[in-house]
């Protein structure tokens, strides 16, 4: 832990209270109560990944005591996958945090509040508004993000700050903003089980959304299902068809495969003519990506590729592609999606039943950061750099427009760059645990100690973390607070509180309601004293916008609904403002069935650049190209809660796996089992080879959740997203000798 000087203020001599809900006037929180059946059922959708499953929660005494899937909701349709069925237990943890702390001693709310203000505002006195940046999460409420957004940029005079959504889906949203005019995911999971042909590219929703997986399963269409990706992944051994390319050559393949349908004849040209530009460039660029030479780069065979495309070409009824993390987090990762759309585009494979070019979200709640966390975007998808965005947002907030900045924050991994040259001073990290998720981990962490001031607002203070932070601010975590979640399909659920959060620890929409009155933003922020009434906030900043929710009426008619898909604009759907009319309500509802899009002209773009090679290539020092991904469907990213739960504990592997060829262990004298040393330029770790096939000869593969393996990753950027390249960089591996 980084050590403070003590504050220097006059100690809080006032009245403690454990539950601060009950100081409304001091306080500025107001009484938010359960609202709940002493015993019976609640509500609510899973707090874990972007899936958006809702489950219904038991109730005992008016506490839930356990959760169940919810046989009504049309996500998942009465199933869940391990981590819903236990989704109450990180709760009752040991180690939850009950008590803000100090350089790792306990302070109390008002104190906590005092030394966070002062500390800030002495920063940006000494160094001014650029010298301090938050980094959000994609796993807190959108009120709640709204609310962070609206607070330290308007109000505290923040101009930075980025959200963990930038390690996942910051690549989905430029390439959708380029190339459809509005980050847009045009999809609804019924499209899982309507498609003909299923396209998974970097993508491997077995594990990592297996509730995804079952929608697939529900397809009785008898689909043919491709998945390109190096590793021969659950989701591949389930395929019709596996492209196990190279690792980092996607984007060539992608080329590869336009380029024969081109050849062909198999473009839908009144749709490319009608509803796109860029089309002939695109068209002229593919020219030199030939079979041959795609075979080359890519490593599949001639015929592989043809089989590709004439599985896709026109004439298919109907084609839905989908991709996530293997294309989000590389070098070349938004030329990648946008090929990856292109190929949606040429085929005419958009807008309709069983077909788009769909990016599958990571975090629950992903979508409603890309939308509402006012960090690389204004609030609703508004443009900080336009002044009549900001005039909107402003009269729509009821603030002046002036609080508003008019350029947008640095990216993540540029805010961290901030603190290595000095510029940024302080730090104020919601919701994740950067110290183990970032790429380079231990550069990452020597940066921390730069920091004068670093503030980490968490529900655990033993994350890597929050053992770094001067001040620790406990919160509350889902299940203990109401608000929305926005899930890949565009669908906002409604997440009801069953639990008060232990000891101390507030919402952190509650803390954010302290930090305002603290910092002498009450009156500001007069309207926020709820997150519906924040919602009701977020409804007008939308209006208008491809992401308008005015048809939205209240959080009754979330739940009533089983959660409403954007847009949803006022009057648009009959019955939308009565839970109580007979449904014209449409449940599913896909974007651009009018072949109309975002853009100024209304047109799709062809976007496309060369392929780059990676950053860190293999050599003979280094010779294996380091996969990361997804380990196992009972884990979840940095397992801060997954690994509370004995069940998920033994669901998952109990310890860190290296998988390796046969072929390659075998010259170097490894057996399965064995326990070797894995070492990239950066550090080395200690664990065990899995001997696999499913790994191609050259590359290895490492689960991400593990601390020690983001120690070996390489800090590299796609320079149009941000995003880092978490899924390639080259390794070394030994047999341990000890």
């Amino acid at each position: 832990m980084i050590t403070l000087p003590a504050p220097t203020f006059r100690e809080w001599t006032g009245p403690l209270t454990t539950d601060l809900v009950r100081e409304p006037s001091r306080f500025g929180l107001g009484q938010l109560p359960l609202r709940l059946q002493p015993n019976g059922t609640a509500k609510s959708i899973c707090g874990f990944c972007s899936t958006g499953c809702g489950l219904k929660l038991h109730l005992k005494d008016g506490i839930a005591i356990n959760a169940t899937p919810d046989p009504d909701y049309p996500v998942n349709l009465g199933t869940a996958c391990p981590k819903g069925w236990e989704a109450l237990t990180p709760l009752d943890a040991p180690d939850r945090a009950t008590t803000p702390l100090f350089n790792g001693q306990p302070v109390d709310w008002p104190n906590a509040m005092q030394i966070f203000c002062k500390r800030m505002k002495a920063v940006m006195a000494q160094h001014g508004p650029e010298s301090t940046a938050f980094i959000s999460t994609g796993q807190i409420m959108c009120e709640e993000m709204a609310f962070l957004g609206s607070l330290a940029k308007f109000g505290m005079g923040m101009i930075h700050g980025d959200g963990n959504t930038r390690q996942c889906m910051a690549t989905a949203v430029t390439a959708y903003k380029e190339s459809f005019g509005f980050d847009a995911p045009p999809f609804t999971y019924a499209d899982f089980e309507e498609s003909d042909v299923l396209v998974f590219i970097g993508a491997n929703p077995c594990i990592a959304h297996p509730i995804m997986w079952q929608r697939v399963l529900r397809n009785k269409r008898q689909p043919e299902i491709i998945v390109v990706d190096p590793r021969t992944t659950e989701t591949a051994m389930a395929a019709t068809q596996h492209y196990a390319i190279k690792p980092k050559s996607d984007l060539t393949l992608l080329y590869g495969i336009a380029h024969l349908l081109i050849r062909d004849g198999a473009v839908d040209t009144p749709f490319v003519t009608d509803h796109t530009t860029g089309f002939e460039e695109f068209a002229a660029f593919i020219q030199t990506y030939t079979p041959e030479h795609v075979a080359a780069e890519t490593g599949l065979s001639m015929e592989q590729l043809q089989h590709f495309a004439d599985t896709i070409r026109k004439g298919t009824p109907r084609v839905s592609f989908w991709w996530t993390m293997g294309v989000n987090q590389s070098h070349q990762a938004t030329r990648a999606a946008q090929a990856i759309i292109n190929l949606a585009l040429m085929t005419g494979n958009i807008g309709k039943p069983g077909t788009g070019a769909n990016s599958i979200t990571g975090q629950c709640n992903a979508m409603g950061s890309r939308l509402f966390s006012n960090t690389t975007n204004l609030m609703g998808g508004h443009d900080f750099k336009n002044a009549e965005h900001r005039g909107k947002i402003a009269a729509a907030m009821g603030f002046p427009v002036e609080t508003i900045p008019d350029q947008p924050s640095l990216a993540y991994d540029q805010i961290l760059e901030g603190i290595e040259s000095g510029k940024i001073k302080a730090l104020w990290i919601i919701a994740t645990n950067p110290s183990h998720s970032w790429i380079n981990q231990n550069r990452f962490n020597a940066l921390l100690g730069k920091l004068d001031f670093f503030v980490v607002q968490d529900m655990y203070a033993t994350t890597e973390t929050a053992q770094r932070a001067h001040l620790f601010l406990p919160a509350a975590a889902w299940g203990e607070k109401e608000g929305t979640f926005i899930n890949s399909e565009r669908r906002i659920g409604l997440s009801r509180q069953v639990r008060r959060a232990p000891g101390q620890a507030l919402s952190d929409f509650r803390i954010f309601r302290l930090i305002a009155q603290t910092w002498g933003l009450g009156d500001m922020f007069a309207e926020w004293i709820s997150p519906e009434a924040v919602f009701q906030v977020m409804k007008r900043c939308t209006q208008g916008q491809p992401c308008d929710i005015t048809g939205i009426q209240d959080y009754t008619m979330l739940e009533s609904r089983g959660g409403v898909q954007w847009p949803l604009k006022q009057q648009s759907d009959a019955g939308a403002h009565n839970p109580d009319t007979p449904p014209a309500f449409q449940t599913e509802r896909r974007l651009f069935a009018d072949g109309l899009f975002f853009t100024p002209d209304q047109r799709a773009r062809f976007i496309f650049d060369p392929p780059e090679t990676p950053a860190e290539p293999t050599d003979a020092e280094y010779p294996f190209v380091l996969l990361t991904g997804r380990g196992s469907s009972a884990q979840w990213h940095t397992e801060s809660r997954t690994s509370k739960s004995k069940v998920l504990r033994i669901l998952a592997p109990n310890e860190l796996f290296i998988e390796m060829h046969p072929e390659d262990a075998t010259s170097l004298q490894i057996r399965d089992n064995d326990f070797v040393i894995v070492t990239s330029r950066r550090a080395s770790l200690k664990t065990r080879a899995r001997l696999t096939p499913g790994v191609r000869r050259g590359q290895a593969f490492l689960p991400m959740h593990d601390a020690r393996v983001n120690q070996l990753t390489h800090w590299a950027m796609d320079p149009h997203s941000r995003q880092p390249s978490y899924k390639h960089c080259a390794i070394r591996v030994t047999l341990a000798r000890d």
